[in-house]
Formats: structure tokens, sequence, C-alpha cells
């Protein structure tokens, strides 16, 4: 195992990680984009960001998409290369406000956290579309890994944290729990050329309707392009 610094919150950091992944020219076969800050009170990543949009969001789709080239290298016909996004089921209750993005109107850490959990699975099917169409070796799936017992809910009201404190044992996930179906995402002979699927206790189940929308994920992506720094082409959008 080799440790390589990223913080998901800096898009300089991002550049600087891939830059270094790439100049040891090592194949790239599975990518888990799992980096996450939840209900945190209203900030902004050095970018300008707004933190969840920014962190949750940006942060992935932008160091997805600078690995792209080395995912497709990587996967073969019989052994695929895996994208796995870790989404939440926050994301059902998630309302993508395309003319704010950045929650600059109204602020609220429930609202901005669940945005940023539909905005990756938004994004995950609209890659897997433009692998699909690419022909790459690649595919795209976004994974729920439940109600998991980690230091996530930090900023939660101080009654929220004392229920966790002892309901936990019962009603959450351990984080080995919660790692079995981005496990089973990146592994399983099952899923092997399987893409744009939302993963549940290793399962494939049913998304929010709205993260269907396929013009919504066009919009999404192209936005995110702008705000990121990198063009459409270059993303692989026709």
């Amino acid at each position: 195992v080799e440790f390589l610094y990223c913080d998901l919150a800096s898009m300089k950091s991002i550049r600087q990680f891939v830059q270094q992944f790439r100049a040891k020219n090592c194949p790239l076969h599975v990518l888990v984009n799992n980096a996450g800050v939840m209900l945190v009170p209203e900030r902004k990543t050095e970018d300008g960001f707004e933190e969840h949009f920014g962190l949750n969001y940006l942060g992935h789709f932008l160091l997805t998409n600078l690995l792209l080239d080395t995912l497709k290298q990587s996967g073969t016909h019989s052994h695929n290369a895996r994208i796995i996004t870790v989404s939440s089921a926050t994301h059902y209750v998630g309302k993508l406000h395309l003319n704010d993005l950045q929650s600059r109107c109204s602020y609220s850490p429930h609202g901005a956290y669940a945005q940023s959990k539909l905005a990756l699975v938004l994004f995950t099917y609209r890659l897997q579309h433009l692998l699909t169409a690419n022909g790459s070796h690649v595919t795209a799936n976004v994974v729920d890994p439940g109600v998991v017992n980690t230091e996530l809910y930090k900023h939660v009201f101080w009654v929220v944290k004392l229920v966790k404190w002892m309901t936990a044992w019962l009603f959450f996930k351990t984080p080995e729990e919660g790692a079995s179906t981005s496990i089973y995402a990146a592994v399983s002979p099952e899923m092997e050329g399987a893409g744009g699927c939302y993963l549940y206790n290793e399962e494939r189940t049913k998304s929010a309707d709205v993260a269907y929308d396929e013009e919504l994920q066009r919009r999404l992506w192209t936005e995110s392009c702008k705000m990121v720094g990198i063009s459409d082409e270059s993303s692989g959008v026709p």
C-alpha cells in the first residue's frame, strides 16, 4: 500500500495528486470516490465553493475526469476498470438548484448535503452514458452505504449525537459493513461490465426518479466542467 496525499476540497491538490499518480505509470483498475462532509455550517472551500458541493461532488468530478484516460487505458474487454461513487439515501430528498448550486440564496446544511449526494448520482449516470458511447472498457456505478457509525455525524445537533451514541450498536452499520457494497461494486464478478447502477446492500435498486432525467444530467455535467475549469471536449462530451 502506498499513500499519496489528495485534498478533495482543493482543485490544486487534486491536480497535483493526479500528476504524482500519472508519474508512476501505474494502471488504474478501481477508483472509489468516498470523501465527504455532512451538515457542516455554511463555509467555502479554498476555491470558493460551498463545502458540501465542492468537496462531496466537484472534487470527485474533477478527480474522475482527470483520471479517465488512465482508467480507459487500464480496462480491457474482459476486465473493465471500475469507478465507484459513494452517495447516500439522502439523495432521495435532494433537489438540484442549477441556478444556485452554491446555496447562496438560502443555506440549509441538510439541503446542501442532499443536493451534493443527488449530484453524485446524476454524475454517475451521465458518466456511464459517455463511457458507453465512447466504447470504453470502464464502468461507473453509485453506492448507498447505509447508515454507518463514523465521524461523519460530528456536526449534527447534540440530541442526535446522544441518540446515535445510545443506539448505534443496534441501528448503525459498522464501518466494515458500510464498506461492503463499495467493495462488492469494485471486485465482484457479478458486476463485470455492469454500469449505471445504484447499489444498496450489494443489490441493484432504484434511485430517485429525478436522477434519471438525462437533460438534468447533461446540464449538471456542463456546468460542473465550467466550475472546475475543464472543457466538455476533454471530458468526453460530444
